[in-house]
């Protein structure tokens, strides 16, 4: 039985090589940077033999407990595409047991699983520095490989059980996003230390709590063996076996649960009413604008956006109050960054669309009811962001002489981006995820096309907004006067670039109806 199970996961391999070729091509690029990664981490654990024992025990530990977790996490988060499903075995009559043993044992069967086993078994070489390190090491590379393994089965059978429809795909693939982007200030903060003379501290530290979790304790056993700590190494192990044995357990459980268990479908929601079409104007612009709403709150590709642009301050914030500056002056960061990166956000709205512009083409929709259309949900989003915003932030900041400033500035950004945005997006689109995938995948596309509009959007925004933002620099200096010049100057370069913009965008998509629907079709 076992046999036969790992033959169907060779075939399965082997069919991969029957693709097209581009994604042959990406199933060889996969492979080359995992074995390459494999012999990066193998040379490391090498090269630490010769180390001392404090320092590879601190650096062992800490990145053995970060790689047991990305491979427990990242199944549940982003979903796996999961070719032996064990539901696929339910007709078959094997009992669950067996089919679990065989199934565990097709897992070994596959890039991650081998370069997992490989890793876990170099870190004997770490550890050879005596009889009982040596012992430890052997069983511990056994429990990692496994705990790995399994961990990983286990997830991404939760993520089958309890994923089934793309929404909740895409929610939980969101959660992980916003968690791992929550991360990056701790990674601002270890980037503070100066590790020439704390890190080994720094290291320690962390090496000695995550070595009593489920996480690091099989990687930190021999560890302390080779450091004298006989005791601390028995315990260590014992929880690394007790963990794997845990996740065994549940993976029985879980075959078990699966094969009487059928696939759940997601469930279609029927919204009463007509949305944002019965609130928007009875005109082609407010049917845009409806539409373009719709898309906001309810694609997930927008959803991304709107999540990550509140996130985006508080990530610059971070760094910013670590390398020193003053806490207040902080409150002027997040109005202005929050608008920046909202108007971005629709510099390739277009490309969105994919085949539904048609729709405009064959109404004639004039551009500039498209143009306005889809400026809506960004002006109905950064308006109250800047009015309400700024206040809140000139409260925190301590003077309220800096309220024109702000809200000139947040205006400026707003206005200008969405004018901006409006030619971008009819004048230099780019092949974007297509309306159904998930956010998170990304078109065969010309990097260099999709680099250039993007950057163009970015820095000409914040190009045209700095007589504003230097007028409300000059006000933090100089007094009220020159706040008051930075609200009038930017208000004035928002309101015409807005319409500027517009005016140039619709024109553009008059002109290139034809090629824009020839490009959302090919891409």
């Amino acid at each position: 039985m076992v046999a036969q199970f790992l033959r169907l996961k060779l075939r399965l391999l082997a069919n991969i090589l029957r693709r097209s070729p581009m994604q042959i091509v990406g199933v060889i690029l996969g492979l080359l940077y995992g074995i390459g990664l494999t012999i990066v981490v193998v040379t490391v654990l090498f090269a630490l033999r010769i180390v001392d024992v404090e320092l590879a025990r601190s650096i062992v530990v800490t990145l053995g407990s970060v790689v047991v977790l990305g491979y427990l996490l990242v199944p549940l988060a982003f979903g796996v595409d999961d070719t032996l499903d064990p539901r696929k075995f339910a007709l078959f009559g094997i009992p669950s047991a067996r089919l679990a043993n065989g199934l565990a044992l097709a897992a070994l069967i596959g890039v991650p699983s081998i370069a997992i086993t490989i890793i876990s078994f170099a870190q004997i070489v770490t550890w050879s520095r005596g009889v009982l390190p040596v012992f430890l090491a052997i069983v511990s590379a056994v429990v990692i490989a496994a705990t790995c393994v399994l961990g990983a089965r286990v997830t991404t059978a939760l993520a089958a059980l309890l994923l089934a429809s793309r929404r909740a795909r895409e929610s939980t693939g969101l959660i992980a996003l916003l968690t791992v982007v929550s991360l990056s200030p701790l990674v601002a903060v270890l980037a503070s230390v100066d590790w020439g003379t704390d890190g080994e501290i720094v290291l320690a530290r962390l090496a000695d709590v995550l070595g009593w979790t489920p996480l690091g304790a099989a990687w930190a056993s021999p560890a302390d063996a080779a450091a004298g700590d006989v005791g601390a190494a028995f315990l260590k192990a014992l929880i690394g076996l007790a963990f794997a044995g845990i996740l065994w357990l549940a993976w029985r459980v879980l075959v078990a649960i699966m094969l009487v268990s059928p696939e759940r479908e997601a469930q279609v929601r029927r919204e009463p009413g007509l949305g944002w079409f019965g609130k928007m104007p009875a005109s082609p612009a407010g049917a845009i604008a409806a539409r373009s709403l719709t898309y906001w709150f309810r694609d997930s590709r927008y959803r991304i956006s709107l999540v990550m642009i509140p996130i985006v301050p508080g990530l610059m914030i971070v760094p910013l109050y670590t390398a020193g500056v003053f806490w207040q002056d902080l409150a002027l960061i997040p109005v202005p960054v929050m608008c920046l990166f909202l108007t971005w956000s629709i510099h390739n709205d277009v490309a969105y669309d994919n085949s539904a512009i048609w729709l405009h083409l064959a109404s004639n929709t004039s551009g500039w009811a498209d143009r306005f259309g889809r400026a809506v949900p960004a002006l109905m989003l950064g308006v109250p962001l800047v009015i309400v915003g700024s206040p809140i932030c000139a409260a925190i900041y301590g003077d309220w002489r800096v309220l024109p400033s702000l809200i000139g500035v947040g205006l400026c950004i707003l206005l200008s981006g969405i004018g901006l945005s409006s030619i971008m997006s009819a004048r230099f689109p780019y092949p974007a995820v297509r309306p159904g995938d998930g956010p998170f995948m990304q078109p065969q596309s010309s990097g260099t096309v999709a680099a250039l509009a993007q950057s163009l959007s970015f820095f000409a925004i914040i190009l045209i907004s700095l007589p504003s933002v230097a007028l409300g620099a000059l006000g933090l200096l100089f007094g009220i006067g020159w706040h008051i010049a930075s609200l009038i100057v930017g208000s004035t370069i928002g309101v015409i670039m807005f319409f500027l913009g517009l005016g140039l965008g619709s024109r553009i998509f008059e002109r290139r109806g034809p090629e824009l629907l020839a490009f959302t079709l090919q891409n």
